[in-house]
């Protein structure tokens, strides 16, 4: 517990000052309250490493102590650019790590190897400080690999590496794209050529489909502010590039045409980005259809068909670059690349309409994706060349002929299983199944919970009421007389009035 005290102290310290890094790149005083507080942290990292010298403290904590103050140390030298003292401090730190990374299991000596590839990087950039040239080929190299915008030498790398080019700019006067020879006299446009082939390079080699995207955004990003540059050296030239076309009519300025080269190529990396988002979202619906696992949202073909969209509208646009209109083989070359993207963009479409059985509509549009693909292979000829980095139209006339078979199957088993059920007048009227007894259908609403049985609550119905009985007889009927009865009645009638009367009693 005690050691975690020092420790907090000293993560404190250093915690803050990387966050006053960040502000002082807008604010230069608050370095000195940077450099502050990691001679702060240096102290509590001394007197951790102090108190690990105790005789209770393993082997392990002891090393990890000496590690953690020497990176610290490292630090702070490296921020006061004293190189040879920070690359000593770095050497000690990734010394000690790669001891214990081979002193314990894989598991844990994939914490200190990370350690380790962090540092490697600072001690590269401490020996090109001192004198070591070969160690910047060596930065590059880390840069490739990471993507270039993570780390303690994020912010120095990039700002050696632009140097480093604005060195070789001064030597750079012009550009040749197409047949035509055109001087560069932007130090911004000149820095930005100079390090395009690195950065297609860092993308071919990257690892994975993040540090690719990471890539892609910074030389679109580069090549926006190169594009800004240009576009305000064209303002003042606005009237002289009018003069110059109305005496030649056809043919652009030379700063235009430099514009027009760089709008081409924020367009063709655009395009390349988004074909490598579509070939990522092509993997993982292929991984899907084979696993069809449920969870987070999966991709559908509908995601792809936006990506071509956005492709063939980047295509739209370069057949409209100033000083390209009467280049009859880039605009056939762009031709070509927009049969092929429209075949892709069909193909997806078809695969949606697949998913909602809308099987006519997929069998037209793969019919289509076949006759831009034969319209690719009939008129690619001298343009072959330009097309290999294209997705190969081969490939996907085979699968779209795939496909239409089990379009074909998909449709006719359908339609028996519509047959075999119940029409469609069935499906549509919503009676109960107490209706429908004397017919066989296969009905999923039985088995769900909103199951149709019986109409409730049931209808009216008519039923007879409870009937009238007349005595029709009655009046037909002759009563026997019954004089004689009543007679006898009110003879013993009076007979007991005298009785009572005079107090006889029988």
């Amino acid at each position: 517990r005690y050691l975690l005290l020092i420790l907090m102290d000293a993560e404190r310290a250093w915690s803050y000052a990387m966050q006053l890094k960040q502000e002082a790149n807008t604010e230069p005083r608050k370095r000195f309250h940077l450099l502050s507080r990691l001679r702060k942290a240096v102290k509590h990292a001394e007197e951790l490493e102090r108190l690990c010298e105790s005789n209770r403290v393993d082997a392990k904590t002891k090393l990890e102590a000496q590690a953690y103050m020497a990176y610290l140390t490292g630090m702070l030298r490296f921020e006061h650019q004293e190189w040879k003292a920070a690359m000593e401090a770095f050497n000690k730190c990734k010394t000690i790590y790669e001891k214990l990374a081979n002193a314990f299991t894989e598991e844990q000596a994939v914490l200190y190897n990370q350690r380790v590839e962090e540092i490697s990087p600072n001690i590269r950039y401490c020996a090109y400080n001192i004198g070591d040239q070969s160690a910047m080929n060596e930065l590059m190299q880390m840069r490739l690999r990471s993507g270039g915008t993570e780390g303690l030498l994020a912010e120095k790398l990039e700002a050696l590496i632009t140097q480093t080019r604005a060195k070789q700019a001064a030597t750079m006067s012009e550009v040749e794209w197409r047949g035509r020879t055109v001087p560069v006299k932007i130090d911004k446009v000149r820095i930005f050529l100079l390090g395009l082939a690195d950065n297609e390079a860092a993308i071919a080699q990257a690892e994975n489909e993040e540090t690719k995207e990471r890539l892609f955004e910074s030389l679109l990003s580069e090549c926006r502010d190169a594009i800004q540059a240009v576009r305000e050296e064209l303002k003042p030239d606005q009237k002289q590039r009018e003069h110059s076309l109305e005496n030649d009519s056809g043919k652009v300025s030379n700063i235009q045409y430099l514009h027009s080269y760089l709008t081409y190529i924020k367009l063709s990396t655009a395009i390349k980005r988004n074909e490598s988002m579509a070939k990522s979202l092509q993997k993982a619906l292929l991984q899907q259809q084979r696993s069809d696992e449920d969870g987070k949202r999966s991709p559908r073909p509908q995601d792809l068909i936006r990506l071509y969209d956005i492709i063939l509208q980047n295509l739209v646009e370069l057949t409209q670059l100033p000083g390209l209109e009467e280049d009859k083989n880039f605009q056939k070359e762009i031709g070509l690349k927009t049969l092929v993207y429209k075949a892709y963009r069909c193909f997806f479409i078809a695969q949606s309409y697949v998913l909602v059985k809308k099987w006519s509509e997929a069998l037209v549009l793969y019919e289509r994706v076949l006759k831009y693909a034969r319209e690719v292979q009939s008129g690619a000829g001298a343009h072959r060349n330009s097309l290999k980095e294209l997705p190969d139209v081969q490939d996907l006339i085979t699968q779209v002929n795939a496909e239409k078979y089990s379009l074909q199957a998909a449709a006719i088993l359908d339609a028996n299983d519509h047959h075999e059920t119940e029409s469609p007048s069935q499906v549509k009227d919503g009676k109960p199944l107490s209706e429908r007894f004397e017919t066989f259908c296969l009905d999923p609403s039985l088995v769900s919970k909103q199951v149709s049985l019986v109409h409730f609550p049931p209808g009216f119905q008519p039923i007879p009421c409870k009937p009238l009985f007349f005595d029709l007889a009655l009046n037909h009927v002759a009563f026997p007389p019954l004089e004689d009865k009543v007679e006898q009645k009110a003879k013993s009638g009076l007979t007991g009035y005298i009785k009572g009367i005079f107090g006889f009693k029988s």
